[in-house]
């Protein structure tokens, strides 16, 4: 018998109240306090990945949400991969891998690309996947107009899409505006 635990993919709108608070509960520890509303607000709407132990309890979690994202003369829809954490306790078993699989899985079918913001810690996995630092300059169309994002250079990833080129690095990505980090 496999004692490989699943992995489950749902939408926010699929998970009751309860799971997304055990969810939140996980992210709130594996974040170790870093963890606050505005990022709990960007990590649903979307599609979530998550694996539970044998009580059901999350012990890895992460999500793909849409992202608009201007490049030169076009808006692309990318998956943007949100609060990808795993438990303390459960790390170093190849949870995060799994959960990063199914994100990927959802991303290669429903987006132009993918992207995300690593963490010093969290970039070994991604890089590991294949995902790689955007080499060129970032932003986000804000309120007034487009604001330049070069704190961000360095820890924004991208993937391409099954049979998409990414986009060319001659021109900035523009993310659009939400509260609290942007990317």
């Amino acid at each position: 018998m496999d004692s490989t635990p699943a992995v489950q993919v749902a939408h926010t709108s699929d998970l009751t109240p309860a799971e997304l608070a055990r969810i939140r509960d996980l992210l709130d520890a594996a974040f170790e306090g870093d963890f606050v509303d505005d990022d709990w607000d960007h990590s649903l709407g979307g599609v979530h990945a998550l694996i539970r132990d044998e009580y059901g309890r999350p012990v890895a979690h992460g999500c793909v949400v849409q992202r608009r994202v201007r490049h030169a003369d076009r808006s692309y829809r990318a998956g943007y991969v949100e609060a990808v954490a795993v438990r303390a306790d459960r790390r170093r078993e190849g949870l995060g891998h799994r959960v990063m699989e199914a994100l990927e899985r959802v991303i290669d079918t429903a987006y132009d690309f993918g992207a995300l913001s690593a963490s010093d810690a969290g970039a070994a996995l991604y890089t590991a996947r294949g995902w790689q630092v955007w080499p060129g300059r970032l932003g986000a169309l804000g309120p007034a107009g487009p604001v330049a994002l070069p704190e961000e250079e360095g820890s924004t990833y991208v993937r391409p899409t099954a049979g998409r080129p990414l986009p060319a690095p001659g021109h900035p990505l523009h993310f659009d505006w939400r509260d609290g980090d942007l990317l």
